[in-house]
């Protein structure tokens, strides 16, 4: 074999992990049986939209992937009702564990069924995965332990007693219960191989930085982000206009849960200042949209009335200095608080008066409508390095950088959260971006390239300040492919009474994706196969009671915003969509609303999801199949280049491999 110079300085840096031609032989041994394994089963989830208990339900019962497992091994052997409290055990085994213990004298028994009905499931989710991923999926607590009844067979007589005496000892000793919690972890764990979320983790719901937390910790992830998260991730990175945002929609709904006890910043300097500067305004158009009467006071109303007016007035402010140094954004348009006129009580839109229904623009100077008055700069200064400072949203922000992007192409599929920004013949919509026009796939690369540059860029302040815009542009531009609309009416939806300019347009990209041969092209774009792919999208809730479906295209794009938020529920007629893609095809899950309150007691009855094949295939996916089996096949490529280049002398062989170690 003739080997090239540079190439056999790869092949000698890839021997010092593989330091004898054994160690090769080995890997390749492994990486090929590895490829004949089914495919793992992926975990499609979208606008979550803070809502955490919501979130931690649905990823623990794997929208339904783990009942149908338990329903398939136990089909003759357990009632329904003992199938759906196993399965109610493996989704929360802290908080149903304790409840469903039975009297003392009976627990020896209950615990020894319960520990091997857990282990067979534990068996039947691990048996995707080659031996070192499930070890290292299980690693922490009892992992010896469990890899021991995981693997051993109890069935062999020669085994029985010893299998037996695991589990009497298990029980004996008081650690049953410590182990079934980490059982159930661990068909959790495995029973998804990896998780997509399809955007906006962030607004509407308390404990967004609750899911985040848990996300972190999850054994494999990726995010697409949505309009709602790049907002955060804007004002993580520094962006004024983006913090304005972020606290005037959390007072708007009086949610502030997320960004006071979440990330510890305080609004005490914007306090301050609205009771200074809007003490006497009663602001009415202001008051929150939901709001909890019994736990707070109307005086506490009042305030975040005016903290949201003080806000929002230093959002069209800090807004209108983005769009004056930005005109390759074309959103002159959206210059208002100049087209103010006080003493007639009227604002122009275009070439139409309307009526203001708030004419208190204490702090707008007529000069300059769209400079700060040295209290609010001194508010957003503030503000700014709170959020600069919250060592949690930083942490928060990296992640989202370092799992997150516009767009996914994976294992076939195209994954992102709002739109290909279109014109209305098809083609697509493009925005001045370093001097050239982008569209589609480049329009997403550029953007995601600005968006890192605002929160990692640190010396250039021009280049970081291009960033920062950006991330704005992103949450509410008619070219942003997270935002999908032709305007942000937020001035219209406070000041003027006529809903008609209330409206937020779609792009016509929302109609046009209803057509197979525009998603195909869509899918072509972004190098993907059109006869095998889809496009799984969400922003844009799917509104059931309207009759809408979450298959568009003859099934080529799914939509799965249904409304998994609790605030969008009573419009879309259900509790949100998941999709589930296995070794078998793709399943879509349909989630439906809790129509009573919270109990406090333990939840036992069966998980209320509903599933159906969106896509059945002929012949079961296997790795090889996959991005994973591509990515393997290379690795097997390389290895035997470095198999051969040992075995002809090219690279040296170690003698003694075994005892390599001991050196």
């Amino acid at each position: 074999m003739e080997v090239v110079p540079e190439y056999t300085r790869y092949l000698n840096h890839l021997a010092k992990e593989y330091p004898s031609m054994e160690a090769v032989a080995e890997a390749i041994i492994n990486l090929q049986a590895q490829l004949n394994l089914p495919k793992g089963t992926e975990h499609f989830i979208s606008d979550i939209h803070g809502e955490f208990e919501t979130f931690c339900n649905v990823v623990s019962h794997a929208s339904g992937a783990i009942k149908r497992k338990i329903s398939e091994i136990f089909k003759h052997t357990l009632s329904e009702a003992e199938k759906i409290t196993l399965g109610a055990l493996i989704y929360n085994p802290e908080t149903n564990l304790g409840a469903m213990l039975p009297a003392a004298n009976d627990r020896k028994q209950w615990y020894q069924d319960t520990l091997l009905r857990l282990i067979h499931v534990l068996r039947a989710v691990s048996s995707k995965y080659p031996r070192s991923r499930v070890q290292k999926l299980i690693e922490g607590r009892f992992e010896g332990l469990v890899e021991e009844l995981l693997y051993e067979k109890e069935e062999l007589t020669d085994k029985c007693d010893y299998y037996q005496a695991l589990i009497d000892t298990i029980i004996s000793t008081g650690h049953a219960k410590a182990l079934i919690v980490v059982v159930a972890k661990a068909i959790q764990c495995l029973a998804i191989d990896h998780l997509h979320v399809v955007g906006d983790i962030y607004d509407r719901g308390p404990g967004a930085h609750l899911i985040l937390n848990r996300l972190m910790d999850y054994h494999s992830v990726d995010i697409q982000w949505g309009n709602h998260d790049i907002l955060w991730m804007g004002a993580a990175s520094g962006s004024e206009a983006c913090i304005a945002n972020v606290i005037r929609i959390s007072l708007r709904h009086a949610n502030m849960e997320t960004l006071e006890n979440g990330y510890a910043v305080s609004l005490l300097p914007l306090a301050s200042f609205a009771i200074e500067a809007y003490g006497d305004d009663p602001c009415e158009i202001f008051m929150p949209k939901e709001f909890n009467l019994l736990d707070d006071s109307e005086g506490e109303r009042k305030l975040m009335a005016q903290m949201q007016k003080a806000i929002a007035i230093i959002q069209f402010k800090l807004e209108g200095q983005i769009i004056r140094r930005r005109p390759e954004y074309g959103l002159e348009d959206r210059l208002l608080l100049d087209k103010i006129d006080l003493e007639q009580g009227t604002v122009r839109i275009g070439r139409d008066l309307y009526p203001l229904l708030d004419t208190r623009f204490h702090t707008v100077k007529a000069q300059d409508p769209y400079e700060l008055t040295p209290s609010e700069q001194h508010v957003m200064a503030r503000l700014k390095v709170a959020f600069l400072s919250s060592e949690k949203l930083q942490q928060h922000a990296r992640f989202l950088f370092a799992n997150g992007s516009m767009f996914k192409t994976y294992n076939g599929n195209l994954l992102y959260h709002g739109c290909v920004p279109m014109n209305d013949d098809g083609s697509f919509k493009s925005l001045n971006l370093y001097q050239t026009a982008s569209a589609g796939k480049d329009l997403m690369e550029k953007m995601h390239r600005l968006a890192r540059q605002g929160f990692f860029t640190t010396a250039d302040i021009t280049k970081k300040q291009t960033g920062l815009d950006a991330m704005w542009y992103l949450w509410c531009g008619p070219c942003s492919p997270l935002f999908g609309k032709e305007k942000m009416a937020t001035f219209e939806q406070y000041f003027i009474e006529d809903k008609s300019t209330h409206k937020e347009p779609r792009n016509i990209y929302y109609t046009l994706r209803d057509d197979e041969a525009t998603v195909r092209r869509i899918l072509e774009t972004f190098g993907l196969n059109p006869d095998d792919g889809h496009v799984i999208n969400g922003h844009v809730p799917v509104i059931v009671k309207k009759k809408e479906r979450p298959l568009k295209a003859g099934g080529k794009l799914i939509v799965i915003d249904g409304g998994f938020a609790r605030a969008y529920q009573h419009k879309t007629g259900i509790a949100g969509y998941t999709l589930v893609s296995n070794s078998w095809g793709l399943l879509l899950a349909t989630h439906q609303r809790n129509k009573t309150d919270h109990s406090t007691e333990m939840d036992m009855h069966d998980i209320d999801c509903t599933a159906e094949i969106v896509e059945n295939k002929r012949h079961r996916l296997r790795i090889r199949d996959t991005d994973m089996g591509r990515e393997i096949m290379l690795r097997i490529e390389e290895l035997t280049a470095l198999h051969d280049a040992y075995q002809e002398g090219v690279i040296e062989r170690e003698l003694d491999y075994n005892a390599r170690g001991k050196l």
